[in-house]
């Protein structure tokens, strides 16, 4: 099992850069990473077998409303082979895209979506990029801490 100064050690070797910071809260080691090489950092953490992150557990997001990179992309990594966790996190500003990850996992695909959908982050290069849980038309993005809590009046849709 490979403790989170090797992955970062590692990262820094092989994408010099893309590693900004590292934590641990209650077991659980993250490490702050660069949007733009987002991608580059998945397939190496998948790949390489020091780490063998095989699994996209999960990718959610949270808006931190009135910072200046307001929101953070989280993905969720598991190795069966370690049986070890780690969390990537990535800071992106209002309207900038992050690339997809769905070419190093599947399961990026549905996961995308909903952030897409309930946040409004865009994933540059997602195969199917659309609305996932509210419908087509839906303005808005319910997820956000600037959204009304009363929500925003909506036209219906008759097809």
């Amino acid at each position: 099992m490979a403790s989170i100064d090797k992955i970062k050690a590692a990262l820094d070797s092989a994408l010099s850069g893309a590693v900004l910071g590292t934590d641990s809260f209650r077991g659980m080691d993250a490490l702050r990473v660069d949007a733009s090489a987002i991608v580059k950092i998945c397939s190496f953490l998948r790949d390489n077998p020091e780490f063998s992150f095989e699994m996209l557990t999960d990718l959610t997001a949270v808006d931190y409303l009135g910072r200046e990179k307001r929101f953070e992309v989280v993905y969720h990594l598991y190795s069966f082979k370690y049986n070890t966790r780690l969390r990537l996190r990535a800071d992106l500003g209002e309207g900038e895209p992050i690339q997809t990850v769905e070419g190093v996992w599947k399961a990026a695909n549905w996961l995308e979506r909903e952030v897409f959908d309930l946040m409004g982050i865009t994933f540059a290069g997602h195969s199917d990029l659309r609305r996932i849980m509210m419908w087509e038309g839906y303005e808005g993005h319910p997820l956000r801490k600037d959204f009304p809590l009363l929500g925003i009046p909506q036209k219906a849709v008759y097809r």
